[in-house]
C-alpha cells in the first residue's frame, strides 16, 4: 500500500514550523482554499512509509525537544535544529530519556528507519552506540547507532573528518534502518526510543522516525542471470566486483536481464573501471534485501565506484551503500556517485536506495528515475545535467525525476545544471522534469535548484527544512553556466529555507553575474500556486541584475522578515498577479523593492 505523500508529511507533522503561527490550515486541513488547498494536496512523493517526526511524541524521562523557529535569531552556523526536519528534534541527554510515538499507519510496521545523531569521537572518525527501542512498553532490541559517517567540519585545514582543524561542524545525523525483531509493530501501538544505562552515548538527538511494512523479497525474473551463479556472494564475506560484471556482459550478449538475490555484496576491487550495467536490465530482490556496498581501500583516487546506467539500461529493486566518509569524487573521503547515467538512447531507475554516496548524476536523452529514495548524501541527491562537456550522449534533453525521496542530502536535493563548458560549446539542457518529488532536510546548499536550462518544469514538489541556504534557488551556475531561458514552477509546497550560508532566504532568484559568459542573460522564469511558508528570512528575494519574473497565485507565509524583497540593483520586470502575503511579523512588509527604477512590477502587488 502506497501512502500519499503529503498524508504521510500531515502525520509525520512536517507541516508544523516550531513555534509558528502560519501552519495550522495545513496540518489540519481548516481554511486551506483555492491555489493553497491544491498544492498542499498534490506536493510531495507517494512513499511506502510513513514518517513521524519525534519532537510529536511524548517525552519522558527528562528528554526534551530543541527547536528553531521563522523570528528567531537568523542562523549563522550550522546546528543540530538547523539540520533536523522541521527545525526540531528530541534530545535523549540522561538515563531513563525517552520518546514515545504512535502506529497511527493503520498497518503493521516490520521495519524502522531512525534518524538520529550522536556526538563525534574526540579526535573524529565517530562512535558507535547502542539505543533501546521498546514496543508498548516492552523492551524490543537494540538499535545500533554511528556518527562515523557524519560530522565533517566545514574547511578544516587537514581533512573533513578532522574536529581540531580549525572547520565548523555540520552534517550531523545520519539515518538507521531497522529490522523490526519479533513481531511487526501492530497498529496502535506504542514505539518508545529510550536511553537506558547500556546506551552509552552521552546524548542522542532524534530528528524522526519512519514506518514501513516491507513485503517480501522478490523472486528471480524469467529468462534472467543470477549473479551468484558468476561466483557473487550474497553474504558479505569476498569481493563480487568481477562476478558482477561478468553476469551484465554475459546478459548483454545473450540478450537476458541480471538478477542480484537478496544478499549484501561486498564491491571493494580496484579494477579499472566502475561496474557498468549499460544496455541491461539489473533487478534485485528489493530496496531492503539487495545491497551492493561499495568499501573501497582509502584513498580510492585510482578507481571509481560510481554504477554506470548508459542507453537502452533499466536499473530496479536494490540499495547501493558505501563507506564514504566525506565529499569528494574517487578521492580520499570515498564519496563517489550513486547512478551515472548518460545515454542518446534513454533509460529507466525504479526503486532503489542510494546512501552515503556524493550524487546521482543524470544525463543523457530521455532517461527517468522514479520511485526511489536517496539519504545522507555528500553530494546532491538527484542531478540533472548536460555532462559538463560536450557529448552527444550526455545531452541533459528531457530526463525527468519524479516521486522520489531525499533526505540529508550534502547539497541540492533536486538539482537541474546546464553547464556550457570552459569554451562555451556544451550545449543547453533541455526539458528537464522534477515532479512531485519531497526534499527533507539537506544539510548543504538548497531543496530544490535550477541552474540554467530552457523549458524546465518543477512542479507538486515538498521541500522542508534546509540548513545552509534556500528551499528553492533559481538562476544560473558559475560563470560557465548557461542562462535560464525559460522555467515554469508550480504547486510546489516550499518550508522553511533561509539558512546560515551567508543571507539566503526562503526562495531565490538570481542572474548571471559580470564574469559569466553571459553577462547580458535574463533569467526568466514563472512561478504559480506554490506556498512559500516559515522562512528563516525573506520569503523571495531577487537578487543580481537582469530577472523576468511571472508570479501568480503565490501564498507566502509567516516569513521571518519581508514577504518579496527586490534588492537593490536588479533590472527587469515582474507581474505580479493574485498573489497573497500573510502573516507578517511586526515590522515587515509584503514587498520591498530596492530597484523601483529599474525591476517594475505590474499588476496588483501582494496584499500583507
Amino acid at each position: 500500500m502506497w501512502l500519499s505523500g503529503i498524508a504521510m508529511l500531515v502525520a509525520g507533522a512536517l507541516f508544523v514550523i516550531p513555534g509558528a503561527e502560519v501552519h495550522a490550515e495545513v496540518a489540519t486541513g481548516e481554511g486551506g482554499t483555492g491555489a493553497a488547498a491544491k498544492a498542499v494536496a498534490s506536493a510531495g512523493a507517494t512513499t511506502p512509509f510513513v514518517t513521524v517526526e519525534a519532537e510529536s511524541g511524548k517525552l519522558g524521562g527528562g528528554a526534551e525537544v530543541r527547536s528553531v523557529k521563522p523570528g528567531d535569531p537568523a542562523p549563522t552556523a550550522a546546528s543540530l535544529e538547523t539540520e533536523a526536519s522541521g527545525y526540531a528534534f528530541v534530545e535523549l541527554s540522561g538515563t531513563g530519556g525517552s520518546v514515545t510515538i504512535p502506529n497511527n499507519t493503520g498497518k503493521n510496521a516490520n521495519t524502522l528507519v531512525v534518524r538520529a545523531s550522536i556526538p563525534d569521537a574526540p579526535e573524529g572518525g565517530g562512535i558507535t552506540a547502542s539505543l533501546n527501542l521498546y514496543v508498548n512498553g516492552t523492551f524490543r532490541q537494540a538499535i545500533t547507532l554511528s556518527s562515523q559517517q557524519a560530522w565533517n567540519y566545514r574547511d578544516a585545514t587537514t581533512n573533513p573528518d578532522d574536529p581540531n582543524a580549525g572547520g565548523a561542524p555540520y552534517h550531523f545525523y545520519n539515518e538507521f534502518p531497522v529490522w523490526v525483531t519479533g513481531a511487526p509493530i501492530a497498529p496502535g501501538s506504542t514505539i518508545m526510543l529510550k536511553k537506558d544505562t547500556a546506551n552509552t552515548a552521552a546524548v542522542y538527538d532524534i530528528d524522526s522516525i519512519d514506518l514501513e511494512n516491507v513485503g517480501a523479497a522478490l523472486a528471480q525474473p524469467a529468462n534472467s542471470l543470477s549473479v551468484v551463479s558468476y561466483g557473487a556472494d550474497p553474504n558479505f564475506s569476498r569481493d563480487s566486483t568481477v562476478a558482477i560484471q561478468d553476469t551484465v556482459n554475459a546478459a548483454r550478449q545473450q540478450g537476458k536481464s541480471v538478477w542480484i538475490p537478496r544478499g549484501k555484496y561486498l564491491t571493494n576491487s580496484l579494477v579499472s573501471k566502475p561496474l557498468d550495467f549499460t544496455g541491461v536490465k539489473v533487478q534485485g530482490a528489493g530496496m531492503w534485501y539487495t545491497t551492493l556496498y561499495r568499501k573501497v581501500p582509502l584513498p580510492a583516487n585510482s578507481w571509481r565506484s560510481q554504477i554506470l546506467v548508459g542507453s537502452d539500461t533499466t536499473v530496479t529493486d536494490l540499495q547501493i551503500d558505501t563507506n564514504a566518509i566525506w565529499r569528494g569524487v574517487g578521492g580520499t573521503g570515498g564519496s563517489d556517485y550513486g547512478i551515472n547515467a548518460s545515454g542518446a538512447g534513454g533509460w529507466q531507475v525504479d526503486r532503489i536506495w542510494t546512501r552515503h554516496i556524493d550524487a546521482n548524476w543524470l544525463s543523457g536523452t530521455g532517461g527517468t528515475i522514479q520511485n526511489s529514495r536517496t539519504a545522507d548524501t555528500y553530494g546532491d541527491g538527484f542531478n540533472i545535467n548536460n555532462g559538463n562537456t560536450k557529448n552527444p550522449d550526455k545531452l541533459g534533453l528531457d530526463i525527468t525525476v519524479q516521486n522520489n525521496f531525499a533526505r540529508g542530502t550534502g547539497d541540492d536535493s533536486f538539482a537541474v545544471y546546464s553547464d556550457s563548458g570552459a569554451s562555451g560549446t556544451n550545449g543547453q539542457l533541455i526539458g528537464a522534469k522534477v515532479l512531485n518529488n519531497t526534499a527533507i532536510a539537506p544539510w548543504w546548499a538548497n531543496g530544490l535548484r535550477i541552474a540554467g536550462g530552457r523549458n524546465i518544469e518543477l512542479r507538486n514538489n515538498l521541500v522542508n527544512s534546509v540548513s545552509s541556504n534556500s528551499a528553492l534557488d533559481i538562476g544560473v551556475f558559475g560563470d560557465t553556466g548557461h542562462p535560464l531561458e525559460s522555467a515554469t514552477v508550480s504547486g510546489n509546497v516550499l518550508l522553511g529555507g533561509g539558512g546560515w550560508n551567508s543571507v539566503r532566504h526562503g526562495v531565490r532568484i538570481s542572474s548571471p553575474t559580470s564574469t559569466s559568459l553571459y553577462p547580458d542573460a535574463y533569467t526568466n522564469v514563472t512561478l504559480t500556486d506554490n506556498i512559500l511558508r516559515g522562512a528563516l528570512r525573506a520569503g523571495l528575494y531577487i537578487d543580481r541584475t537582469r530577472v523576468t519574473a511571472a508570479l501568480k497565485n503565490n501564498t507566502i507565509d509567516g516569513p521571518a522578515t519581508r514577504g518579496i524583497w527586490i534588492t537593490s540593483g536588479v533590472t527587469g520586470t515582474g507581474s505580479f498577479t493574485d498573489n497573497q502575503v500573510r502573516n507578517l511579523r511586526p515590522g515587515q512588509v509584503a514587498t520591498q523593492n530596492d530597484s523601483a527604477s529599474t525591476f517594475k512590477i505590474t499588476g496588483s502587488e501582494p496584499p500583507a
